[in-house]
Order: structure tokens, then sequence, then C-alpha cells
């Protein structure tokens, strides 16, 4: 699975003015309504906030890995979103989130998305790609830095 496939410019936007879990959520799922006739924000919203009450999907060192599946959907997506300032997430770590990797899987791919899950967390998982997204001040620069 390689993550450029499933990631875009339209999709990736930086250090956004937020302060709490469920509107950086919010934002998550307009941008992804935004740039998919396919689905509509709300649909998006209720897939992601379904999912954290089940658990927080942050994972820790300040990164959140929000997903939900939709009915619809031909493809992943993936949303990926910094924060300014880094948000209570309810981590594993306990520490705030700002960047946010959210994922967009069609309803009946179950295999598909944990492998797409483990892929993003592995990719996340290097300090140096960590370091480039928060350094990053344009969508150019978060992809470049996920290549």
């Amino acid at each position: 699975m390689d993550i450029q496939a499933i990631v875009s410019l339209d999709r990736t936007e930086c250090a956004v003015q937020c302060n709490s879990k469920k509107r950086i959520l919010e934002i998550i799922a307009d941008i992804a309504a935004k740039n998919n006739e396919h689905i509509e924000q709300a649909t998006v919203l209720n897939s992601l906030l379904a999912r954290e009450r089940m658990g927080s999907t942050g994972i820790g060192n300040g990164i959140a890995l929000p997903h939900g599946r939709l009915a619809g959907l031909d493809r992943v997506i993936a949303i990926v979103v910094t924060s300014t300032p880094a948000i209570d997430f309810d981590a594993l770590d306990e520490k705030p989130v700002d960047i946010f990797f959210a994922l967009l899987v069609p309803e009946e791919q179950t295999e598909g998305h944990l492998q797409t899950l483990a892929t993003v967390a592995g990719k996340l998982s290097n300090k140096e790609t960590i370091k480039a997204i928060r350094r990053a001040t344009t969508s150019d620069d978060i992809l470049s830095a996920l290549a």
C-alpha cells in the first residue's frame, strides 16, 4: 500500500486553528466532503465520532489516526491535518495531539482497512517524517514529508 495513493493536496491542511477533539473531527469531515461529492460531512463526522467512542485513536507522540468506514466509498482516502496548538485528544500517552492522519475506507474493506492502518502507523513511527510534518507550512510540505 502506497501512502501517496491515498493522500492529495486538496485533503491536506497545515496549522489549523482548533481547540477540541470534536472540532478537529468536524474539520476533517469538512475537508473529506468538500473533496468528494459522494460523501456528506455529517456521515463522515458520525463515522469518526462512533470510532472515537470505542476508544481514542490518539496513538501517542502527538499523533492521532482517526478512521471510519463509509458506505458508498469506492476507495480508501486520507485527510492529513496539523493543528496549532496541539489539542487534548485522549491519546494513549495523555499528551496533546497536533498531527491527524484520518482514514476513510469503504464499508466492506475490513482486511484492507487494517493493512492501511498498519502502513500509515509504520510511516508515522519514523521520527524524521514526524519532524518534517511538524515543520510543514504548506500542504506540499506535508506530502513531501510522507513521500
